[in-house]
């Protein structure tokens, strides 16, 4: 198996990819929750337009993606993926170091992020990786967990 390759801006030309490694991600927590979570009905296209979208590949395979935008002082992190078969080899961790470096970059103060309540083995992970819940509630009809990890040491500078 070839190494990662850097992670790059997402392209137009990327979107189906996008598309079929979320539905592959998503789709066992279709039953768990009752519906498809909410970045299984994402136009991918159209996020590559008008958010912030990256992808890693592995073996010339968009392996993993990440969706954030900035919100004022804050960067939320929409969506991170991982092909299913490609679990468990650190591509959701160089995604999500990877966030927190840009928004460090562009002077945000802390990374927010949101999953469904159901998915209790992603807010183990986040939580794993530092972040706090701050949270929780329904919105756009999907029981959130709300969570968000400060990016900058005590004296406001960054880590």
């Amino acid at each position: 198996m070839q190494p990662v390759t850097p992670i790059r801006r997402a392209a137009v030309a990327d979107a189906d990819a996008i598309t079929a490694l979320v539905s592959e991600a998503y789709s066992p927590y279709i039953a768990r929750i009752g519906k498809k979570p909410g970045p299984m009905l994402d136009d991918y296209r159209q996020l590559i337009a008008d958010a912030d979208v990256y992808v890693a590949s592995l073996d010339s395979v968009v392996a993993g993606v990440l969706v954030m935008c900035k919100e004022g002082d804050e960067m939320l992190l929409a969506n991170v993926a991982v092909l299913p078969r490609f679990k468990g080899q650190g591509i959701g961790k160089l995604l999500m170091a990877f966030c927190e470096e840009l928004a460090r970059q562009a002077g945000c103060a802390a990374v927010r992020l949101y999953t469904h309540e159901r998915m209790t083995e992603n807010i183990e992970i986040y939580k794993k990786l530092g972040y706090l819940e701050t949270h929780r509630a329904v919105e756009d009809g999907f029981a959130r967990v709300f969570m968000r990890k400060s990016i900058l040491s005590p004296a406001g500078n960054s880590l």
